[in-house]
């Protein structure tokens, strides 16, 4: 990307996973990024650490400040990125901006984005064409009054040249869309279709048709951002509804743990359908005190059992390493022992191969693969977390191993935003939480440190609780936890696989 250019990207219909490429190579390479407020914000999940964040209605109250923002920020040498919702060119006035950029001698290069019009029916499971029933699509604006003068809509012209019309930011004016479109002749058994906060796990579809769809949308208390289709593809939807067939959707679902877990099980919760919320509440810290590490690393040859206990072990185990100016040639001979599949590939992407992974993927598991073979006399390293489960070299050592343990990282309490606080606060006051899922027991303690309220934690005690294994799931039988499902793999794959069977609707 060009210094002094101004990128004009598409974010997308709000599902954050429908941007595309260019525009996430965009997002992560801009120095400042000016976002609508509609946005989903985990695409600026996207940016550098260093990038600038500006938000259209905290920053720039109106276009023509945004305008002239993009502007001096391009001029003082800056990559900016203006990110728009759904595509610039389509009703999101970046036209007007790449107009006023061209005006001002800027560069500027539009990255297209996956329009509402299309994604919003296409999740509710309506082709917008269909040999059968449509041959022509029209797309327009319902935001303003359809009986203003001047309008810049002829909705007579427009219900007789489509066969399916999709309407834009008309929630407001449904009523006087609808009249309008009667006036021109449509049939009032005209299907119509509604599709609300498409795309997202929160999405709600309405199938009516236009002599009914004032009165049922009031009744349903839809709600905008929401896409209006009209004509007999709509018909279709009932077959085609994939999104709402998917066995999780509707669901409600609070994810609490360490970050860097946290989106990828969110993000497969969401594939199944659930809307998730996720509590960061534990940190991975590196262990200050280095020194004993760095003497077990200087002797490493002498030990014949190396074993992770998690992937975050083999990550700062490699990273000292490294600080070390070591590599794997000092493992030697060194056997290697990982509690599971995650902790096994976190080895692998350093070219290193777990000699033993456990049948079950937790302490108990290492433990009875250890069984089947001669510890005595064998000197085993134990490089983990300082919270680690005393359990192993405990059993080890009844084994005839000669144990050692080294602290890798500390798992620490991490700062939630106010914001987020303040949400999973509400959702869990008000009883909205399907479920709440814990991926280790030092998160069910700091979850319950930061929800300490007698109101929120009498709340939590009533939500099922899901864990990722069973060390985890005894933390929070103990603090009084209503505990329904534990995967039999230990997996974030078998957690959501545990979920979506015990609702009963797998796939």
């Amino acid at each position: 990307m060009d210094e002094r250019k101004v990128y004009l990207v598409g974010a997308g219909p709000g599902n954050p996973s429908l941007i595309t490429v260019k525009g996430v190579t965009c997002l992560s390479q801009a120095d400042v990024i000016i976002y609508d407020r509609l946005v989903n914000k985990r695409l600026l999940a996207y940016a550098r650490p260093n990038c600038e964040l500006i938000a259209r209605d905290e920053h720039a109250k109106d276009q023509d400040k945004i305008n002239h923002l993009m502007v001096e920020r391009a001029r003082a040498g800056q990559t900016v990125v203006r990110l728009k919702g759904g595509d610039p060119f389509l009703f999101g006035r970046g036209g007007e901006e790449a107009e006023f950029l061209a005006n001002a001698g800027i560069s500027f290069e539009v990255v297209p984005g996956v329009i509402s019009a299309l994604a919003a029916p296409a999740y509710a499971g309506i082709p917008l064409t269909h040999r059968r029933f449509s041959s022509a699509v029209g797309i327009v604006t319902g935001h303003e009054v359809p009986d203003k003068p001047g309008s810049a809509v002829n909705w007579e012209a427009l219900s007789r040249a489509v066969d399916t019309l999709v309407v834009l930011m008309g929630m407001r004016n449904l009523p006087a869309i609808v009249e309008r479109l009667l006036r021109a002749g449509k049939s009032q058994e005209t299907p119509v279709a509604l599709v609300s906060l498409g795309t997202l796990p929160t999405q709600k579809t309405l199938v009516s048709s236009l002599g009914r769809v004032v009165e049922e949308a009031k009744a349903r208390g839809l709600q905008p951002p929401a896409v209006i289709v009209i004509g007999e593809v709509v018909r279709l939807q009932e077959l085609l509804a994939w999104v709402e067939a998917k066995p999780l959707f509707g669901r409600r679902i609070l994810v609490a743990g360490e970050a860097t877990r946290l989106t990828p099980l969110a993000d497969l919760l969401g594939e199944e359908g659930a809307q998730v919320w996720e509590a960061p509440v534990i940190r991975i810290a590196p262990n200050g005190d280095t020194a004993a590490l760095d003497r077990a690393i200087g002797k490493l040859r002498s030990y014949d059992w190396l074993i992770f206990t998690s992937s975050n072990a083999a990550l700062h185990f490699w990273a000292r390493l490294r600080a070390l100016n070591c590599d794997s040639r000092i493992l030697g001979g060194v056997r290697l022992a990982a509690i599971g599949p995650a902790t096994a590939a976190a080895l692998a992407q350093r070219g290193l191969i777990a000699d033993l992974i456990p049948e079950r993927y937790c302490t108990e598991g290492l433990v009875e693969a250890f069984a089947t073979l001669d510890l005595s006399g064998t000197r085993v390293l134990l490089a983990r977390s300082d919270l680690a489960n005393p359990l192993l070299p405990q059993r080890l050592s009844a084994m005839g191993a000669l144990v050692e343990e080294t602290v890798l990282y500390r798992t620490v309490p991490a700062a939630v935003a106010s914001e987020r606080q303040a949400d999973i606060g509400g959702l869990l006051r008000r009883m909205e939480a399907d479920l709440v899922v814990f991926t280790s027991s030092s998160a069910v303690h700091c979850f319950a440190d930061l929800f300490a309220e007698p109101d929120l934690q009498a709340a939590l005690r009533t939500v099922p609780i899901a864990c990722l294994g069973p060390e985890t799931a005894a933390t929070a039988r103990r603090l009084g936890l209503s505990v329904q499902m534990v995967p039999e793999k230990y997996t974030l794959k078998g957690l959501v696989q545990a979920i979506v069977l015990h609702w009963g609707k797998e796939k």
